[in-house]
């Protein structure tokens, strides 16, 4: 799967990026062509490297884990991870049931990002026993590699199953990633047998889907099963025994019960519908996020696909968000499964400005409320101060569909003097819509490359018709501006609108001269006995 965001809805055009830097260059296995030694020995003896790490004598122990950083830790885990080239990749595929492999390219940002985690879950499937054999490839460094194993982006997972290649669905950190191979390689439920192994999985698990059945048969069972082979995200355990099961969700109190636990707040969700696979997998849809989840890199493929469309985002300084996010979770517990709490680090531009842009508040550093419709693509602004009271009011109004649609604007330039007035989202109504003369509008944007000629053209052809008082001349930045009877994909774009039918406006071509230019005009807004042919 090529680890890539689905904007909130269309209104979102800027990529989300992190400036991070690519820190890691360890492989298991020498890419030198001339190393003629089977991989698979070079990864045996990497772990038997590690095994004698582990078994250090105790004093000696203590003082080497006193110097031992995470550097040392991430280096550590990404031995185990099988460095691919151009000699080894087909014979590790074929020869092994199991290969999740991770496809990146050195100068990636996101690649950096994942690679930790993906070392990280590396250690935690062989501390399990797995039969996941974890695999990288440089794919700029073996381009026909990577060709032939179809990866196109970076990064890219792959899980290789007898040599047959699947996409990966499933989360990127860590855990997320442990909880997907096991999943698919034939663990995707863990039963707790005891006490003990209860507790043990707790230390484990910060999220997981707990059933208690009498005995693991029948239709409620299987449809418990299909779930959790299904879902690609969510720990599934299950257990017999009522007293064990309730180490881990403590108020179950029947057998054929089926709840979701999550490290926050509001812990526990019990499902309450019928034992049916669908079901299940809506009910963990709807509940697996924690009240207010804080958006990162990793999970923003999990936030924008949320089946909750409607999604309310804080923008607030760390310091000031720390002070918010309780009263915040008080006001998310009155809206669970209708409106989504995501919270994004005002201060973190390559996650924040893209969303600030859209409402034109990409400068602005103190607390903000904003919340997108993605059923209807739809964007909206909390235009009080945003304290817990008003959020509340805020999403309460968005629910009942009281709150209206925000489209951004500049402020109200001074158009004294001009022939080509300016138009911003808040005048758009009263200098084009309601305006009883004929109106041109060109629509453009800073970073249009022929948008200065379309604008020298335009002033040309206002300074023509100066004369004429039924005519007005205008201009808006698409940029900066919206309007919700103003959709524009293609700049410059000019517009003749009518008087007395400005809802449907005559589209001029930006590629004709100025002369059959003035000539539309001049045939589209002079009386039929007043037209002559115009001469620029």
């Amino acid at each position: 799967m090529l680890f890539s965001k689905n904007p909130p809805s269309r209104f979102l055009l800027l990529t989300l990026t992190f400036v991070l830097l690519l820190s890691f260059s360890i492989n298991i296995n020498a890419s030198d062509p001339t190393n003629s030694e089977d991989d698979s020995d070079d990864l045996e003896q990497l772990l038997a490297l590690d095994e004698q790490e582990d078994q250090l004598p105790e004093d000696q122990d203590q003082e080497s884990s006193s110097r031992f950083s995470e550097a040392e830790v991430l280096s550590k885990a990404q031995r185990i991870v099988l460095e691919l080239n151009s000699d080894n990749s087909k014979r590790v595929i074929d020869e092994n049931e199991f290969v999740l492999l991770l496809g990146y390219a050195p100068w990636c940002v996101r690649s950096a990002e994942l690679m930790p985690q993906f070392a990280e879950a590396a250690t935690s499937l062989k501390e399990l026993g797995s039969p996941v054999l974890m695999a990288k490839l440089d794919a700029e460094r073996y381009p026909k590699v990577a060709s032939l194993l179809d990866i196109k982006g970076f990064p890219t997972l792959l899980l290789f199953v007898n040599g047959t290649s699947q996409a990966y669905t499933g989360g990127f950190s860590a855990e997320e990633i442990v909880i997907w191979a096991r999943k698919k390689t034939g663990v995707p439920v863990i039963r707790i047998n005891t006490v003990t192994e209860a507790e043990d999985f707790l230390e484990k698990h910060h999220m997981f889907v707990i059933g208690l059945f009498e005995k693991f048969e029948g239709s409620d069972y299987k449809a418990f099963i299909k779930a959790a082979m299904s879902d690609n995200e969510i720990q599934f355990a299950e257990a017999s025994n009522i007293e064990v099961a309730k180490l881990l969700y403590p108020d179950i109190k029947a057998t054929n019960f089926l709840g979701i636990v999550k490290s926050e707040p509001e812990r526990y969700t019990a499902y309450d519908g019928t034992f049916e696979m669908e079901n299940i997998l809506q009910f963990l849809d709807y509940n697996k996020f924690p009240l207010v989840t804080k958006l990162t890199e990793l999970n923003s493929v999990r936030v924008y696909s949320s089946p909750v469309k409607l999604q309310v985002y804080v923008f607030a300084k760390a310091d000031d968000f720390k002070t918010l996010l309780e009263p915040l979770q008080d006001v998310a517990r009155k809206f669970i499964t209708k409106v989504m709490f995501i919270y994004i680090d005002i201060v973190d531009e390559n996650l924040a400005k893209p969303f600030l842009t859209l409402f034109g508040l990409e400068e602005s550093k103190n607390t903000l409320v904003t919340a997108f419709d993605n059923k209807g693509s739809s964007k909206y602004l909390l235009q009080s101060d945003p304290t817990p009271s008003n959020i509340e009011e805020f999403c309460s109004g968005l629910l009942h569909g009281s709150i209206s649609t925000y489209f951004k604007s500049q402020p109200i330039p001074d158009n004294n003097n001009a022939s080509v007035l300016a138009v911003v989202g808040k005048t758009f109504d009263d200098l084009v819509l309601n305006s009883p003369k004929n109106v041109l509008l060109e629509v453009y944007t800073p970073w249009c490359i022929n948008c200065e000629t379309t604008s020298k053209q335009v002033e040309k052809l206002a300074k023509h018709f100066k004369g004429l008082d039924s005519l007005i001349f205008a201009k808006i930045d698409a940029s900066a501006n919206e309007h919700p009877k103003l959709q524009v994909d293609n700049y410059p774009s000019l517009f003749l609108y009518k008087a007395g039918d400005k809802d449907n406006p005559i589209k001029l071509s930006t590629k004709s001269g100025s002369k059959e230019l003035a000539a539309f005009i001049n045939k589209q807004v002079r009386p039929k006995d007043q037209a002559a042919k115009d001469e620029l």
